[in-house]
């Protein structure tokens, strides 16, 4: 757990999916109560570092994990390795849902990920393309060839996407902060239990960009 933050040139600041999918913009899609609402956090803590980085779920319409007739949401998908479950349709290229929250500014990015663009992946941290983790982004490559020590994370939703990419960058060796406020999460249960796991790989969590500050 961190107690101070290194130099500014050392800290990277990753979005994590912070999409119109995933808030009540799209309320068809995977809308997590109050998802619009993580910008003002995630531009306060991208102030703290040198380097602002993003992903985003970036789907097909004839992706194979979307849900339909005889494929319920969250049961079982047999057949592709890098597929679990099924999900309704959402974050599809060129809809609202694929878009950044309003607020959000795409060239602000000095790195983006697009996640999840084949038809038979559907991936979850934004530092591999396969739930084995073995196939990079370039998001963990990007990071250490400009000398990122520290990454601080937010987005959505902290039970999933942001939890895998957090442990991800961990595994790689990063030290990791977690922004709650710039962060939404699907159930209190899952997001204590992700709390918990993350914790017990010494993420450093902090409610919010002022507490932050204060390890400057």
């Amino acid at each position: 757990m961190l107690t101070k933050l290194p130099a500014q040139n050392k800290i990277a600041a990753f979005d994590i999916d912070a999409q119109n999918t995933f808030t009540p913009v799209c309320p068809d899609e995977l809308p997590v109560a109050e998802g619009d609402q993580v910008v003002e956090e995630l531009n306060a803590q991208a102030a703290l570092a040198a380097l602002r980085i993003g992903s985003r779920d970036a789907h097909s319409p004839q992706a194979v994990w979307i849900a339909g007739s005889g494929h319920p949401v969250l049961s079982p998908v047999s057949g592709y390795p890098d597929v679990d479950v099924y999900w309704p349709a959402h974050a599809i290229v060129g809809t609202k849902g694929f878009e950044f929250i309003t607020g959000l500014d795409p060239k602000d990015y000095d790195f983006q990920v697009y996640k999840g663009i084949e038809i038979d992946k559907h991936p979850y941290g934004a530092c591999y393309h396969d739930l084995a983790n073995t196939l990079s982004t370039g998001a963990i490559e990007y990071l250490r060839e400009h000398g990122i020590t520290t990454v601080i994370c937010g987005g959505l939703a902290t039970d999933y996407c942001v939890k895998n990419t957090v442990l991800q960058l961990r595994a790689a060796g990063f030290e990791v902060i977690l922004n709650l406020a710039a962060c939404r999460g699907i159930s209190p249960d899952t997001v204590a239990a992700a709390l918990e796991e993350m914790r017990a790989h010494d993420v450093t969590i902090v409610e919010n960009t002022e507490e932050l500050k204060k390890l400057r």
